[in-house]
């Protein structure tokens, strides 16, 4: 079943009595396909190696550049202006000679998509774009693939998995694209160089954990981590009709990714909020929290959780200026994108960093 090597190599893991040889076993026999080998997918990629993932697909289309260098760790100097998938697979070879690794240097397209993710047990979403994203998502659905989800944002980060034994999909959470510019990628705003180590390594461990068997998976569950604050929060998310709704590729994911948005989100910073209040400004406001997060701590207005905001939509009575918050502006920022597709005549705020910035004034 397995060489003197490779149970040497795997030893501490076969230790493992929720893991052993049976779950071993199951991780040389599984294909995983790995999309994107940027700041997520280098740390994605390096543990499943390590872990002895029997095949691994990775798809990506770009290049080492010099600005990769500070998060995406599989890369150095020497590899600036080489094919990330072709470098990547090369290195992880020596990382374990065990595993065998697929290049797709042309990444995943509407043209290839569903062939591609056919080839695969489990697929790992480590891309940085909403076309993509919504792409990967929709032909996971088609296919009823696993789908492992994480993506960053400055010094926040996420993680869930998608599609897993009749649970949400991606679109169950994001219904339709954000619009044009309204959401910036790491090339605009940034982003801390250890943040895609922590949330790709916890995108690793579910993978593991879908393909074993073990554990609880994170299906029907959005983990938000705020690296500043040190702080997880667990968003509950529902299985909603969308995810039934998918059964074909769209023709152009680009062009659904860069319409008009129904409307317009701004940030508020809590200085300027307390200012319109002074004022008596008439702004409604609108908290997305879990309801233990209320109770320890509020300042005023409603409470909709975002894991319920998409069934409670037509019990909201809506001013025409909303604030929305939650503890840190990540929630918030994505029961926005929610609410603007039902409200479109609405003026929302986001108000930047959440009740943590509050507490910071």
């Amino acid at each position: 079943m397995f060489s003197k090597e490779e149970t040497e190599r795997y030893n501490r893991q076969l230790m493992l009595p929720e893991l052993g040889v049976s779950g071993q076993q199951k991780l040389k026999q599984a294909q995983v396909l790995m999309i994107g080998a940027g700041g997520l997918g280098c740390p994605v990629l390096q543990y499943l190696t390590a872990a002895g993932v029997g095949t691994i697909g990775i798809a990506d289309m770009d290049t080492v550049s010099e600005s990769n260098l500070h998060r995406q760790i599989l890369y150095t100097s020497a590899d600036v202006g080489q094919p990330k998938a072709e470098v990547a697979a090369r290195k992880l070879a020596q990382q374990n000679p065990f595993v065998n690794f697929r290049v797709h240097g042309q990444g995943i397209t509407v043209e290839n998509a569903l062939a591609l993710v056919q080839q695969y047990d489990v697929v790992v979403d480590g891309s940085d774009n909403f076309p993509t994203r919504y792409l990967v998502s929709d032909a996971c659905t088609i296919l009823k693939k696993p789908l492992v989800f994480g993506s960053i944002f400055k010094f926040e980060g996420q993680v869930t998995v998608f599609n897993y034994k009749n649970g949400p999909s991606y679109r169950c959470l994001f219904p339709e694209p954000p619009g044009a510019n309204e959401v910036p990628n790491c090339a605009e705003i940034g982003v801390l160089g250890v943040l895609p180590g922590i949330i790709g390594t916890l995108q690793a461990n579910e993978t593991i954990k879908v393909i074993t068997g073990m554990g609880e998976v994170a299906a029907g569950k959005l983990l938000l981590f705020d690296a500043l604050a040190l702080r997880f929060y667990a968003v509950k998310v529902p299985r909603t009709a969308m995810a039934d709704q998918v059964t074909k590729l769209q023709p152009s994911y680009e062009s659904v990714c860069t319409a008009e948005s129904p409307g317009e989100l701004i940030e508020l910073s809590p200085q300027e909020y307390r200012h319109w209040r002074e004022q008596g400004r008439q702004v409604q406001l609108l908290d997305v929290r879990e309801p233990h997060e209320y109770e320890a701590f509020h300042i005023d207005g409603a409470l909709v959780p975002l894991s319920e905001l998409p069934e409670r939509l037509d019990e909201l009575q809506l001013q025409p200026e909303v604030v929305v918050h939650c503890q840190s502006g990540v929630r918030s920022r994505q029961a926005i994108i929610v609410l603007l597709e039902r409200f479109p005549e609405v003026r929302f705020y986001n108000l930047t960093g959440g009740l943590s910035a509050w507490d910071a004034e």
